[in-house]
């Protein structure tokens, strides 16, 4: 089941099999070109492998999870959600005992590809593997809307304005009708 919460966000629940895997890739390679994200495409696509390849290798008790991605500001969030509480271990390959081992290095690719990542346990309800990336620098940061109430220089706020500087949302709203006839009334 797909889910959006906002406009930057998607979550999938699924059951991570080898069949699953290459479906969730492309329904995050979407999703990152509906939010114009194309130059994060790849390693996304391959953090999100990653992580659901591990959810299948080795979860218990089941292999159920949620992906979740996470547009916010200058940061794509790419999350997995399991069942099981176990926290996962990362092998370098300086650590492992054959450096050319096609298997255990799932984690260390991700540490090499994102900005950051993490592990937090989620009680009961088993835990979260994440990874972030840095957004591109031409990519549209959203601006969230909110309400403003009160009056700046005179124009008095009736509707949502952009979230910022209050004096920058006056004039942005200088010569809306509402604002006009609140002002004037």
């Amino acid at each position: 089941m797909i889910s959006q919460a906002s406009s930057r966000q998607c979550a999938v629940e699924l059951q991570a099999l080898p069949s699953r895997i290459g479906q969730i890739r492309r329904i995050v390679s979407a999703q990152l070109r509906y939010w114009n994200l194309d130059p994060l495409i790849e390693k996304a696509a391959l953090g999100v492998t990653e992580l659901l390849t591990n959810v299948h290798q080795h979860a218990k008790p089941d292999k159920i999870c949620t992906v979740e991605i996470e547009f916010l500001l200058d940061r794509l969030t790419v999350s997995v959600h399991d069942h099981d509480p176990r926290l996962p271990t990362v092998v370098h390959l300086q650590d492992g005992p054959d450096p050319l081992a096609t298997s255990g290095r799932g984690l260390a690719l991700i540490e090499a590809v994102s900005e950051s990542w993490g592990a937090r346990p989620q009680g009961d309800s088993g835990k979260v593997v994440w990874f972030t990336l840095p957004a591109p620098a031409s990519a549209p940061v959203g601006i969230p809307v909110v309400p403003a109430y009160g009056a700046v220089g005179g124009v008095v706020f009736k509707e949502p304005v952009p979230f910022g500087d209050a004096a920058e949302a006056a004039k942005a709203v200088r010569g809306h009708a509402a604002v006009r006839s609140a002002v004037a009334g």
